[in-house]
């Protein structure tokens, strides 16, 4: 991210600090803590992708979403409402069915809607997050493994797309129980998305880690039709 900050009260001048000149004082703002998380964490994957960037609940595909999925729609709808306090307690969306359903779709409407906040938000589908976490390896430096999950658990949101798609081993298991354990333990919200129902994922990726999921996240299914083979044009997940 920039080092330039817009403060998003509008009661500073992105420094964090409010200044009342007529008394002479300094005071923290409020966007103070959110901008020292979102320089923390500022090296994470935080932009929307190409495909999403235009989301919004007004246009193709969300209509045919809410006409075949509606009480999930509105359930994002109410979560995007009450986004500061969802995030300040920690909560979270698991969305899970059928692919094409739009999944993904729905889950890239809150991430905008946290960025456009000024919240900071990672982005990741699990296998590239997996990879990324690999690359540390690389440096031969606990340091910088260790970096990269703080980092993880203390921004905002954290969005991680198609859990479960990736070949299990130990190390996938751990990497994973790590990153949900410590967001679960600082009460910081994840949105997830999946194609496998909850007791699939449990197999998948182990029962301690969906049993924390469960705790921190609305469950909301979503099945259907592939939409991507009714309009080909539309990206739809």
């Amino acid at each position: 991210m920039s080092l330039y900050w817009e403060c998003p009260y509008g009661q500073c001048d992105g420094s964090g600090i409010r200044v009342d000149e007529a008394r002479d004082v300094a005071t923290d703002c409020r966007c103070r803590e959110a901008r020292r998380r979102a320089l923390r964490t500022s090296s994470l994957r935080s932009s929307i992708p190409r495909k999403y960037r235009e989301v919004s609940f007004d246009r193709a595909p969300m209509p045919s979403i809410a006409a075949a999925a509606p009480a999930q729609v509105r359930a994002v709808r109410q979560y995007i409402r009450d986004l500061d306090e969802n995030l300040r307690k920690g909560r979270g969306l698991w969305l899970y069915g059928t692919v094409g359903t739009g999944k993904t779709t729905l889950a890239m409407l809150v991430s905008k809607a946290a960025l456009d906040a000024g919240h900071g938000v990672a982005i990741y589908s699990l296998p590239r997050l997996l990879a990324e976490i690999r690359t540390t390896y690389d440096d031969d430096s606990d340091r910088t493994y260790t970096a990269l999950l703080d980092r993880l658990a203390d921004v905002d949101l954290l969005h991680i797309d198609d859990v479960g798609t990736e070949k299990t081993s130990d190390w996938v298991l751990e990497q994973l129980y790590s990153i949900i354990n410590a967001r679960y333990e600082e009460e910081r919200s994840v949105v997830i998305t999946t194609n496998l129902e909850r007791e699939a994922l449990a197999d998948q990726i182990h029962e301690r880690t969906v049993s924390r999921l469960e705790e921190m996240c609305e469950v909301l299914p979503l099945w259907g039709a592939d939409r991507r083979r009714q309009d080909p044009e539309r990206d739809i997940a």
